[in-house]
């Protein structure tokens, strides 16, 4: 099998650049261990001398100076000398300090000594520092001098000696060591890369496997998630997304279902119509009147239920704008009640409205109606046997809320969810009035209290009968 590397890859970036990252780590400790080591530690004996001094100079006067002084004299490996400059000796080390050869101390750093003091008394500044070479040993001194006491003639001279030890060794062994360590740490690197970018690229990797199959149509795939939040996040959309594009797809399926029945059953009718009056009551007056309505109602019934398709599509696509003014909604309402008036005279039916003043609100009027008009045919096709339909009109602090109840068969709690649905009716409803609607009424509502931003919804008990409701803003 041959082996690929996608160079575009996140894997194959992660893992390059997690190794450029430790390599360029290595990178700066070699030059930091073996190329500025003998630079820093050079600098790190000048601080610590510096330091030394200014802690001598401080303690100047004391009584216990000379046991301080001996006390850093030994323990930071030191060559501490303190004289007055007509050669008066305060302070130097012991003949038994065999750090300066056979000679004694004082003897051993003279001309050191004579160097140092010739340029402090020089300079204008009160510190001097000096390294002195020492081609013999190939060790370097470092020399140190300051005034302890600047007065005219009784000048008194600090001299620090400290020994510059070289490096070389300690480099040859650090570059060694270092060899090792970078090979090692290089090798961590580039196996801990390739397994966090294969950790964090194997779910992504999943998810594409999983898109690919969602654009072919299966909408019944499983988005797995990782190890991370970000990617459960990642998954958890897709799944949902997957949810609602199954959803859609089956609503659109049923959609097709329904309006090619929908449209077949009055194509049919008036097919047959036309044949029978071609072929029977072409002749007879009435026959043929009476087959001619027929067909006018189902040619209107075919109009109402494109035009309600059409009007759907367009709110659902955002082409349908609203047009907003301020209106009362109580005349509103009794404008729509009156076209009911002869229901109420020849079938018996009672709308009752329940409103004591008005009510302003800001809204697309002609909308709004539709909405009520929706509701209102709704509540008075399912109304019980005393054929009651309440609609009431509420003002609230911040919005108004208007209801439409009915006293039918109520609608299952299981079934709430799904009247807003296309063509959806539910089990329990018996229709009073068998002149069926397109049974787009209530998503025609939906989409256009959504495009009012508007709360709604409906409060429904068996046998008791239904509330339909919906919250304007002011």
């Amino acid at each position: 099998m041959k082996l690929r590397i996608d160079l575009k890859s996140l894997k194959f970036k992660i893992w390059i650049y997690f190794a450029v990252f430790a390599a360029l780590l290595m990178l700066i400790l070699w030059f930091l261990q073996i190329f500025f080591l003998n630079t820093y530690y050079q600098e790190m004996k000048i601080s610590q001398t510096k330091k030394i001094a200014r802690t001598i100079m401080a303690e100047y006067g004391r009584d216990d100076l000379i046991e301080n002084i001996s006390a850093l004299s030994y323990k930071n490996d030191m060559y501490i000398h303190i004289e007055t400059s007509d050669g008066t000796i305060i302070f130097t080390p012991g003949e038994d300090d065999k750090r300066t050869g056979a000679v004694g101390p004082a003897l051993a750093f003279m001309k050191e000594m004579s160097k140092v003091r010739n340029k402090l008394l020089k300079n204008q500044s009160n510190t001097v520092s000096i390294i002195l070479p020492e081609p013999r040993s190939n060790m370097n001194t470092l020399a140190y001098g300051a005034f302890l006491d600047r007065t005219p003639g009784e000048e008194v001279i600090l001299y620090i000696f400290s020994p510059l030890y070289p490096v070389e060794s300690t480099v040859d062994i650090l570059a060694s060591q270092l060899v090792y360590v970078t090979i090692i740490s290089l090798l961590l690197a580039f196996a801990l890369s390739f397994l966090i970018s294969n950790k964090l690229t194997r779910p992504i990797v999943n998810i594409t496997k999983s898109a690919s199959k969602l654009a072919k149509g299966d909408y019944g795939v499983i988005f797995e998630g990782g190890y991370y939040s970000e990617i459960n996040q990642l998954a958890d959309t897709l799944n949902h997304t997957s949810k609602e594009l199954a959803k859609a797809d089956n609503l659109q399926k049923d959609l097709i279902a329904n309006v090619s029945h929908d449209l077949r059953t009055p194509l049919t009718m008036v097919k047959s119509y036309a044949e029978m009056i071609r072929d029977l009551s072409g002749d007879n007056p009435e026959k043929r009147n009476s087959h001619l309505q027929v067909i006018i109602d189902e040619a209107d019934r075919l109009n109402l239920l494109v035009s309600d398709l059409l009007q759907i599509s367009k709110m659902q696509s955002g082409v349908e704008s609203l047009h907003i003014s301020t209106f009362n909604m109580k005349d509103t309402i009794l404008s729509i009640l009156n076209s009911y008036h002869i229901l109420s005279e020849q079938e018996g039916y009672c709308l009752c409205f329940q409103c004591d003043r008005d009510i302003f609100v800001t809204g697309d009027e002609s909308r709004i109606k539709q909405v009520i008009s929706n509701l209102v045919n709704n509540a008075v096709r399912y109304c019980g046997e005393d054929k009651k339909v309440t609609i009431s009109l509420t003002e609230m602090t911040d919005y108004i809320r208007c209801e439409v109840t009915d006293t039918g068969k109520g609608i299952p709690e299981s079934e709430l969810e799904h009247i807003w649905e296309r063509y959806y009716k539910a089990s329990t409803n018996h229709s009073r009035n068998k002149s069926s609607g397109t049974g787009l009424g209530l998503s025609i509502v939906k989409e256009i209290l959504l495009l009012h931003h508007a709360r709604f919804g409906v409060n429904s008990v068996v046998d008791q009968g239904s509330t339909f409701w919906f919250e304007l803003q002011k």
